[in-house]
């Protein structure tokens, strides 16, 4: 078992390695922009990654919004239970996200999306209205990088399909976002 685990935590550090600083940046940038311009930031996933979604909303709608004194309009669509299951049942199980995004989603608005394989059908689809409807598309995705790569304006890849270990590393970065506001005072000047 010792072994195991030393390897499992050699491989979430080859995994944290993997994340590009750059993408990152891009991302804590968009997010900027969003507030200055009084932008929506929708975000959402399935599964551990609609987890990581919550967590998000919930870092940067209180934490972020503490740290920079001024409040970040992020709403996780994977929240609205009610509102899903609604969707699924009447129309179709792929149009969770998309529908809620017809109501809310405005050109200019961003998109952050988080899914290890990249290619849920439900994150496509939502993506692919996003960017037809000028929101700007960021997309957190494991090793496979699936669809959601090529949609999205900003492809934020862990080099891992393993879902605990990049859903690890889709916190990591979820936490850098809001961090890069609770951390670093001038990031607004």
């Amino acid at each position: 078992m010792k072994e195991w685990i030393s390897d499992y935590i050699a491989a979430e550090q080859k995994a944290l390695a993997s994340i590009p600083v750059e993408q990152v940046e891009q991302a804590i940038q968009a997010v900027k922009e969003a507030l200055q311009n009084d932008r929506q930031i929708f975000v959402f996933g399935n599964g551990g990654s609609a987890s990581n979604s919550s967590h998000f909303a919930t870092d940067l709608g209180k934490g972020s919004s503490d740290a920079v004194g001024k409040r970040f309009k992020v709403l996780s669509l994977n929240d609205n239970v009610s509102w899903m299951t609604a969707i699924g049942n009447d129309y179709e199980y792929e149009g969770i996200y998309k529908r809620q995004l017809e109501n809310y989603g405005q050109s200019g608005d961003v998109v952050l999306t988080m899914s290890v394989s990249g290619s849920s059908p439900n994150l496509v689809e939502a993506c692919k209205w996003a960017k037809e409807n000028g929101l700007h598309v960021i997309a957190l995705v494991g090793g496979k990088r699936g669809a959601l790569a090529e949609i999205s304006d900003n492809c934020i890849v862990v080099e891992e399909t393993h879902y605990g270990r990049a859903e690890d590393c889709q916190m990591g970065i979820a936490h850098m976002i809001c961090y890069a506001f609770m951390e670093n005072p001038g990031l607004m000047e």
